[in-house]
């Protein structure tokens, strides 16, 4: 389980010294760290030209509540031009989880936001419309998160008139 840094990690980590806390890469995915401060930036630089990163594969969240006391969003992107996929991680200390949306940088960021703000709470900051996506309205709390109780009874749904 070699922890190695790959040239593309090294052009990046060159391109961004202060915007990546760590760079490896992990069984033959390469993984980039940072902070939610810097990340609006370093996915900004990631898109542009030279490093090309132009699709958002997917957005999720790990839940580290009993080994770290914190979560921590991943993200996915994609180089056409280079056929390599960068996972970007942004660890969100507990009680603080937020992180700058990407809907400014990719249209499809706003339903996969809203899937992590729906199942895990958290809120991404400059989101036009960060509201629940597959659970309804009255649905209390959020599911995937490791303290949510596992037999939690919800409100009842609104009956439609």
């Amino acid at each position: 389980m070699a922890m190695a840094e790959t040239e593309i990690l090294n052009d990046i980590r060159r391109l961004y010294p202060d915007k990546v806390r760590e760079a490896f890469n992990l069984l033959g995915d390469d993984v980039l760290v940072t902070e939610a401060q810097c990340f609006l930036d370093l996915a900004r630089g990631l898109r542009d030209k030279p490093l090309n990163y132009t699709l958002l594969l997917d957005v999720t969240c790990v839940d580290y509540l009993a080994a770290r006391s914190c979560m921590e969003m991943v993200y996915t992107f994609y180089a056409l031009d280079k056929r390599h996929r960068l996972r970007v991680k942004v660890p969100l200390p507990a009680g603080e989880c937020i992180v700058p949306s990407l809907t400014s940088l990719w249209k499809n960021a706003a339903w996969l936001e809203r899937e992590v703000y729906d199942l895990f709470g958290v809120r991404f900051e400059g989101h036009p419309d960060l509201r629940r996506l597959m659970l309804y309205d009255g649905f209390e709390g959020h599911p995937l998160r490791k303290e949510y109780p596992l037999r939690k009874r919800q409100p009842p749904v609104p009956s439609r008139k």
